[in-house]
């Protein structure tokens, strides 16, 4: 058995411009290896790709209920309530509902809309010249998850505003206080819905019934903040990233810029390439081995998406960013049961915001030191300084 004596919930290993030699040395040692954590005491470390997917796909070894992610603080209080907290037929029962919104086909739908709200927020970040991109990046998923819970247009300000605050905040306690002002709304406009429903997200999952039980109102509200968060999160960061990676690797960037390379194409290389949901936490459900080691029923066992995704094993040169990288099964956007609901929607906003920033800018000029943030959940940039000059 390995065990490593370096942290991997230490978000300062991640921004550091040798994560890649390092998280290469460590899988080289093993694939599965023990890792003492500051928070969470010793987690099973997977850094493979191939011992990633075997977890990720095998929900009934490695459940999701004791948690999905490190540094959650104990047991968290959504277990068995929430879609990331659930396993088997409950969390089917959860999904099925929501499926029809986030589907290709559902997607597709709201392509238009989206393609054009990316394109005026960055016409207006051309127009203001100096912006952070971080909080460009934003406005596209938050007002697309406005549309989708259908937010009432006298409210969306206050949503916005919130969700800005809950996410943007610039200490974890400002955070926490957005997250508890959101809570009080989301569950004022479930309990709205359940007595007048519609076609809205909202609606449906207030409505949803499971076992012929209608779902406890606390586990909608639950929901809906758990699909907030991911639905933004997810994208502002990959976006930020994405164009901090772009710039890195102006070749690529270039053939992007020339056609040479197709957007959707590129959309998933930056997925893969930044991975900036770092890990995925399970618990092992039953005694099991896994890569070499035995793991024992009741031990963590933290998937680290970012080291599958750049395991050599798996993709070719994975440190090089290369646009049109086929085939690309990344698991930045997870496999198996819990693979991310949201998908086809991100890869929707991605994509439009990409498209917006070819069309419409002729250079990306950093004008600051970017920040990164300290979260192992959602890694990526507090601030990203830049110009963004017209074409």
């Amino acid at each position: 058995m390995t065990t490593t004596t370096v942290d991997l919930t230490d978000a300062r290993l991640w921004a550091d411009p040798g994560i890649s030699a390092l998280v290469d040395e460590l899988r080289a040692a093993a694939p599965v290896q023990l890792t003492h954590t500051a928070q969470d005491g010793p987690v099973w470390s997977v850094l493979s790709y191939e011992h990633s997917s075997a977890v990720l796909t095998d929900s009934a070894t490695y459940g999701s209920t004791g948690g999905s992610l490190l540094g959650s603080g104990g047991a968290p209080a959504g277990a068995g309530k929430m879609m990331a907290l659930t396993d088997g037929k409950h969390h089917r029962d959860l999904r099925a509902p929501l499926l029809p919104f986030f589907s290709p086909k559902g997607v597709r739908g709201s392509t238009e809309r989206i393609n054009d709200l990316a394109a005026q927020v960055v016409a207006d970040a051309v127009a203001q010249g100096q912006a952070d991109l971080v909080e460009v990046m934003a406005t596209v998923p938050l007002v697309v998850m406005c549309d989708v819970l259908d937010i009432p247009e006298a409210d969306r300000d206050m949503v916005v505003s919130v969700c800005d605050a809950a996410f943007l905040g610039t200490t974890p306690q400002d955070r926490r206080a957005a997250h508890q002002r959101l809570l009080p709304y989301l569950f004022e406009q479930a309990m709205r819905r359940r007595m007048a429903p519609a076609g809205d997200l909202i609606s449906v999952l207030a409505t949803h019934r499971v076992k012929g039980r209608l779902l406890p109102i606390e586990d909608v509200v639950l929901n809906l903040d758990n699909i907030i968060v991911g639905g933004v999160q997810t994208v502002r960061h990959t976006a930020a990233m994405s164009i901090m990676a772009l710039l890195d690797n102006p070749v690529e960037f270039q053939r992007l810029r020339e056609g040479a390379v197709g957007v959707d194409s590129a959309t998933d290389e930056l997925l893969r390439y930044t991975s900036v949901g770092l890990h995925v936490l399970r618990t092992a459900t039953r005694d099991t081995r896994l890569g070499g080691v035995d793991v024992r029923a009741g031990d963590k066992v933290a998937v680290w998406t970012w080291a599958a995704d750049h395991d050599p094993a798996a993709f070719d040169a994975p440190h090089e960013l290369r646009l049109d990288r086929s085939p690309n099964r990344h698991l930045a956007l997870g496999v198996g049961p819990h693979y991310c609901i949201g998908a086809p929607l991100a890869k929707a906003e991605l994509g439009a915001v990409y498209r917006a920033l070819l069309d419409q800018v002729a250079e990306i000029e950093v004008t600051g030191a970017p920040v990164h943030n300290q979260s192992i959940i959602n890694f990526g940039f507090d601030h990203l300084p830049v110009t963004l000059h017209a074409r």
